[in-house]
């Protein structure tokens, strides 16, 4: 889900609460707005599906942050996050050293996946699909 994606649910929810709480509001009022929110998000989604340009402006990729142990500071810095947010998601994906972690990945809704093993495992390069490596 793009940010845009997330603003257009915010604003069909306010919109509907307008109308359902606000005596003042008129159900055609409500509804013309609804048609105009979807109608934008419905061109945003067919655009960001026919252009590539306009996907990449709208969308960010998942980036790697850690691989194979080695935290990645320059992707570190492009995300804007810090050495002490990386540890405590290590933390609560109960990863006990950093040489157990296979790749932690900041994914394109802004969560923070962790690949970890208690062996020393290779990991399968699908999993990696679409993820920013510089």
């Amino acid at each position: 889900m793009s940010s845009f994606d997330f603003a257009s649910t915010i604003a069909v929810g306010s919109i509907l609460a307008a109308v359902v709480m606000n005596t003042d509001q008129s159900i055609l009022k409500g509804g013309i707005a609804l048609v105009a929110v979807i109608g934008y998000q419905t061109i945003f989604s067919f655009a960001k599906r026919k252009f590539e340009w306009f996907d990449a402006l709208f969308t960010n990729k998942p980036m790697l942050l850690m691989k194979d142990g080695e935290f990645l500071k320059d992707n570190m810095k492009k995300t804007n996050v810090s050495l002490e947010d990386l540890y405590a998601k290590l933390r609560e994906a109960n990863v006990r050293d950093t040489s157990e972690v296979l790749a932690m990945v900041m994914e394109s809704t802004g969560d923070i996946s962790v690949i970890h093993t208690d062996v020393k495992d290779n990991l399968a390069s699908e999993i990696l699909t679409g993820v920013r490596k510089d």
